[in-house]
């Protein structure tokens, strides 16, 4: 249907706090310069790129700074700044690897994200949110290019990855079968989780270092270490400065090795060290809840005429060809051979029918000018991203589409571990294929 939206890739954490924490990661140094020869000082080579000690230091300084904000000890300052290398290194290979690819995110696209992110957070205008951003300390405009590095990112995982991912209907009925009667179905969990990975075709000393890393970290959590200070200076996730959190999740949306232990944990309990083919996992289940089985939705069964605009059908003409047709039909013109005889839309034969809708499937101003019709009227000449349309609404009715959205659900779980193993690979060989030379050993 052409009036369903565009869906840009979701960007996973978007309310404020949670920005606010992502980009303090890039904030500026502390006023305090660093030397000259600091300043020029190269750590590590990547590609065609470099990061600088000044660099490093500056994030080291940053991440400090919002760890002691929120109250979380610091970790160890070489983990801590290992941790934080490794993580400018991606950023770089993941910056080089979308302007390779053509992946970009102009001015006008950014504006549109974070007028979104303000008005989530109850903040109507981008001018108060930039006020609302400096009064707490934050450069807008670093902060401005830290939501563009996001919403990059997140282009390019949806061109390499998750456009080529495929859950085919019998994926699945095959995936509700095995669910149905597991422990945990219809439960969602709030988990952080500790991830130290293997590299690709590691030797058997590399797999020995890292399980020798993820045992010290779940030794200090069984010491009483904060969970969100052993994850920044032990995680190799690109959560681990939010303390690895992974938010609310369904069950189903977790790996099966993650689901038999989360079904037995009680809130505040820490897994055992979980061994998954290319990395150790730790999982501190922060919560619990039932997820609500029945869901009832208002659908509208709605029919209509278009009329397209172009470069040839100038937005005043698609709109005055809109009126004769409103005219005729209230003339006593039937509304389905008017569709038949006039709308360019795919739905003109079936009479301008596009059948049973539910919310979210049509675009803003259609749906809005739709939702404000009572059964059998129709309305003036509305227009929309595609031209102008008459609407006519015929029944409403309620439905419930538990089925439907346990499917929905289903496949969004299918893909969300297909996506998530694939993207880890792809970025796993996009570094095996780069060169990352480091120069200079750790200064702390």
């Amino acid at each position: 249907m052409i009036f369903s939206k565009y869906h840009m890739p979701l960007i996973k954490r978007t309310v404020l706090a949670l920005l606010l924490a992502i980009a303090a990661v890039h904030a500026h140094a502390a006023d305090q310069k660093a030397p000259p020869q600091a300043i020029g000082q190269v750590i590590a080579v990547v590609n065609d790129d470099v990061i600088t000690r000044h660099q490093l230091d500056e994030r080291i300084n940053s991440v400090a700074r919002r760890l002691k904000k929120q109250g979380t000890p610091l970790p160890e300052s070489a983990a801590l700044e290992k941790q934080l290398l490794e993580s400018m290194i991606t950023d770089l290979l993941l910056a080089q690897a979308a302007k390779e690819n053509g992946v970009r995110v102009d001015d006008e696209q950014l504006d549109t994200q974070l007028r979104a992110i303000a008005q989530k957070n109850n903040i109507p205008s981008l001018e108060q949110f930039r006020a609302r951003l400096e009064k707490d300390g934050e450069d807008y405009r670093k902060f401005r290019e830290e939501v563009r590095s996001q919403m990059t990112v997140a282009r390019l995982r949806e061109r390499e990855v998750d456009s080529k991912l495929l859950v085919s209907d019998s994926e699945v009925d095959n995936y509700l079968a095995v669910e149905s009667g597991q422990p945990g179905k219809g439960e969602e969990y709030h988990v952080a989780h500790i991830l130290v990975s293997i590299p690709d075709q590691a030797s058997a000393e590399k797999v020995q270092a890292s399980q020798k890393r993820a045992n010290e970290a779940l030794a200090m959590l069984q010491k009483g270490a904060s969970f969100a200070q052993v994850a920044a200076g032990h995680s190799d996730a690109p959560d681990a400065l939010q303390g690895g959190d992974l938010g609310w999740r369904p069950w189903d949306q977790f790996p099966p090795g993650f689901r038999d232990v989360l079904v037995k944990m009680q809130p505040g309990e820490i897994s055992p060290l979980l061994h998954a083919p290319n990395a150790y996992h730790i999982l501190k289940l922060l919560d619990r809840r039932r997820q609500t089985d029945t869901v009832i939705i208002t659908q509208t069964h709605v029919r209509h005429i278009l009329i397209k605009t172009s470069d040839l059908v100038p937005d005043s003409e698609a709109k005055s060809r809109i009126l004769e047709i409103k005219k005729s039909i209230e003339n006593g013109a039937s509304f389905a051979e008017q569709a038949k005889l006039h709308s360019e839309d795919g739905s003109a034969s079936q009479g301008g029918d596009l059948g049973w809708v539910s919310p979210g499937e049509l675009v803003p101003e259609f749906e809005k000018a739709m939702n404000a019709l009572q059964p059998g009227e129709m309305s003036g000449p509305v227009q929309t991203g595609f031209g102008w349309h008459l609407i006519q609404v015929l029944e409403r009715r309620n439905a419930d589409v538990s089925e439907e959205q346990r499917r929905q659900r289903a496949r969004a779980a299918i893909r969300s571990l297909k996506s998530d193993d694939a993207w880890q690979d792809w970025l796993r060989q996009l570094r095996d294929s780069a060169h990352i030379e480091y120069r200079a050993e750790p200064a702390h």
